[in-house]
Order: structure tokens, then sequence, then C-alpha cells
């Protein structure tokens, strides 16, 4: 990467004078297109625009899709859309070619089990992910880069007309969670965060079931997360051969390679990220604010202690136990020595939700059905495919940018009460911390020349 060039975020002279839903209207553009038809169904059937035999959608109607960060979540997640009949993957981007190679590789290798000589086969690799939005043919990208990647990643994205599946959690702090999600609204982007979860039946109908008062009034909702891990002091190690450190590095403050910062390791580390109670609170505060029907807002307090390596090159929070107050007075209880998932606990009863499992009390809420008349939440059985009919559609998929950043919020003002050791106050309307102004430079990071929006 040269080391003077910056990030592009401006839209391209073509399509800078029009509206974000009229951009790149080329044969992969009809995706766009089809919102502005609202009077006509979007499905097309396939004998009208020649699909092929077995049902795959001919290569001219399918979504084409990049990957921007080939580490394990952004393979996960390639090899379901590739499984997915009418998404066709034409790039993969990594600034450590081992790991693009690999991407790369499977995709060609699908290419070749379902194409069978009746489409495109090949997928370029990209090492600086501006290479690949700056393609015309690109309509949607996987956004599985580090954390502190995420914020310049889908705000260039957005600008560039492409849709995006973006990994949890959404951003490194709540400045950059607020400018990413207010770019996904002005360029008329669908934006799925990978919060599965909203896509799990169990979750969903928990969260059902409290939103309609079946335990009564939520007095507090307690969440268990795993905790952190420790490591040593590692030496610098001379950079592997093909891995653009420098790139990875992007925003981030610069400092000497070795391996247990990079790749998986980076989630250990404050530069980059939030630790475990961001990774995971990603998920399940995500659920407890779905359940509380606080989506759109945020608690009105937040305190509590965090115990943090004392050495070492890893830094976030090992252990950690908060509280956030809403304005009724709902508790939202976050501890790493809970039971990992989300308890809500209401004057009537209580409801438990994990991933794999459901449970009540009284019993019976078990298998209490919501009627036609009351609260039904977002339906979605497979979040990927979920986030496709979203682009065709043109509407908002099952995990929605701004949820994601209302939730992760909580994460981070969470980090930075601990951090403080005191008690904050939390504005949710206008984001900021009431009368503490040490707290609310930590709200946001300075970025590392020549890194910028």
């Amino acid at each position: 990467m040269p080391a003077k060039r910056s990030v592009t975020t401006a839209p391209s002279d073509r399509s800078r004078n029009m509206h974000p839903e009229q951009t790149d209207l080329t044969r992969r553009r009809f995706l766009g297109a089809a919102s502005a038809a609202i009077a006509l169904p979007w499905f097309v059937p396939g004998t009208a625009k020649g699909d092929q035999p077995g049902g795959r959608p001919a290569p001219s109607n399918r979504i084409t899709m990049a990957l921007i960060g080939c580490g394990g979540m952004g393979r996960a997640n390639l090899h379901a859309f590739l499984d997915k009949p009418e998404v066709q993957v034409i790039a993969v981007c990594d600034p450590d070619r081992s790991h693009r190679d690999a991407a790369r590789a499977a995709v060609e290798e699908h290419h070749r089990k379902t194409s069978a000589g009746r489409g495109p086969a090949g997928c370029a690799s990209y090492n600086d992910f501006r290479d690949v939005l700056a393609r015309d043919d690109i309509d949607a990208v996987i956004q599985a880069a580090p954390d502190h990647w995420h914020a310049l990643i889908v705000v260039s994205a957005a600008r560039a007309g492409k849709d995006i599946y973006g990994e949890k959690p959404l951003s490194r702090t709540v400045e950059e969670g607020r400018i990413m999600s207010d770019a996904v609204r002005r360029y008329g982007r669908v934006f799925q965060t990978g919060s599965h979860q909203r896509s799990d039946s169990r979750f969903r109908h928990a969260c059902e079931l409290v939103r309609n008062g079946r335990i009564g009034e939520v007095r507090r909702a307690r969440v268990g997360l795993p905790g952190g891990s420790r490591t040593g002091n590692h030496p610098p190690i001379p950079v592997p051969d093909g891995f653009d450190y420098d790139l990875w590095l992007g925003p981030a403050p610069w400092t000497p390679f070795c391996e247990y910062r990079t790749h998986y390791n980076f989630r250990h580390i404050l530069d980059y990220s939030g630790g475990k109670l961001c990774d995971w609170g990603a998920h399940h505060i995500d659920i407890a604010q779905w359940a509380l029907g606080t989506l759109d807002t945020g608690p009105l307090e937040i305190e509590g202690v965090g115990e943090y390596p004392r050495d070492g090159l890893w830094n976030a929070a090992l252990n950690f136990h908060f509280t956030a107050t809403y304005e009724r007075g709902t508790q939202l209880i976050v501890d790493n020595r809970f039971e990992q998932g989300v308890k809500f606990e209401g004057d009537e009863g209580w409801v438990f939700v994990r991933r794999g499992a459901l449970d009540a009390h009284p019993r019976s809420l078990l298998t209490s059905v919501i009627a036609p008349n009351e609260i039904h939440l977002h339906r979605s059985g497979d979040h990927r495919q979920n986030f496709l009919d979203c682009i065709r559609a043109r509407r908002e998929p099952a995990a929605p940018i701004e949820h994601a950043h209302r939730s992760i919020t909580i994460a981070h003002l969470a980090n930075i009460a601990m951090q403080l050791g005191r008690k904050l106050r939390w504005h949710p309307d206008a984001e900021r911390i009431v009368g503490d102004d040490p707290a609310n430079r930590m709200l946001g990071r300075a970025m590392r020349q020549p890194w910028r929006f």
C-alpha cells in the first residue's frame, strides 16, 4: 500500500450527483432499481428471467458479492453465502496473502462444482479493500475485517453503493458506530449485522414473551458472557512473507509485529477491539435490548467493576460486572460469571434463553402462543438469506445497523466506566456522557495517518 494513500470515502464522479438508489444502474444495479417499482413484486419467475436448469439463477440475475476480511468468521460467512444459489462471489480481499489465497481457492472450487461451464468460475484477489469497492460490478460486500477496520470499510462501502453484511461487534467506539449507522442511512444501503441470534426462533420467542407481558413488568435482565484471557509479553518477530502488516494496522497505532497481536488474537487488545465484553456482548446485550424494546435508545446510568491484566500484550477485561439502568428503573446486569445467555426477570415469572435452550417459570410460558394482535418481532430463519431477500426488496433486515449501534454502545460505555472506576450518566439522544469530559473523550479514538473518514 502506498504510504501516503488515504482512504477514499467520496462518491465517484459518475455518482456524486445521483440519489443513492440511482447509482450504478447497470445490469447489476437492477437490485436497487427494483425498489422504485413499489407497485410491482420484486420476484420474477425463473422461466421469465432465464434461470438455469435446477433452479439456479442465471449469472445476470445473481447478487454479486465480495469478501473483505478472510479470517475465521469471514470464511464462515463466505461458505454460507456460496451455498445460496442467487449469490455469485467474485472477489476476496485480505492483507494476509495466505488468508485471501485460501478464500479464493474455496470460491473457485465452489464455482467449478456448480457452474459446469455455464458461468464464470474466476475470483479476483485483492490486498486493499479500496480496490474491491472501486468495482462497479459488485452489489454487496461481506465485511469481516478486525473491529478497528469496521468503520472505515463500512462508510466507504456505503458511499460506493454497496450493501453490507457486517460482522459484529459493529464498532470499536461509540462515535464510529454513529458515523457508520448515519452513512448507511444516508446512502440508502441494506446492512445486516452478523448478530445471527436475531434469526434464531428461541431468542425471538423469548423476546416476544417479554415484550408481550408474559412475565409481567420486567425488573431486570441478567446477561452472562465469557470472560477474557491473559497472555505474556511477546517479543517482536519478522512480519511473515505475504502479510501487509502496515495495512492490517491501518488506523490503529503502529507497533511491532508479533503473532499474538493479529488475526483472532486482536479481540483481546483494546487498540483493536473491546475484549470479550464486546465480542459476545454484541450478541447477548442485543437480545436484552430486543426484548426490552430499547433498540432506539439506551440506559441513563451505567456503573461497574472490571479486572484488567496488569502485564502482558492482551489488555482487555478479564472479569467484569456492570449494571445499566433504564428510564423506568429496569436494570441490565452483565457479568462473566453468570450462565451464558440472557435471563429476563419480571414480577410474574422469568424467561432464560441461550444458544440451544429456552426455559421459563412458569413452564407454561414455553407453550404460550403470541396472538395475531400482539407484538411480533422480525421473523427470520436464515440470517444470510434474510440479508439477500432484503437486498432485493430494499427493506430493513433482521439486525439493522442502528440496533447494533445502540446495543454495542452499552458495552463500550461499560468499558469506559470500569476503566475510569466511576458511574456514568448517559444521554441516549445526544449520545454523550453527562458532565464528564474525560469520559466523553473516550467515546472516540484518533486514527493513525493517513487514515480518515
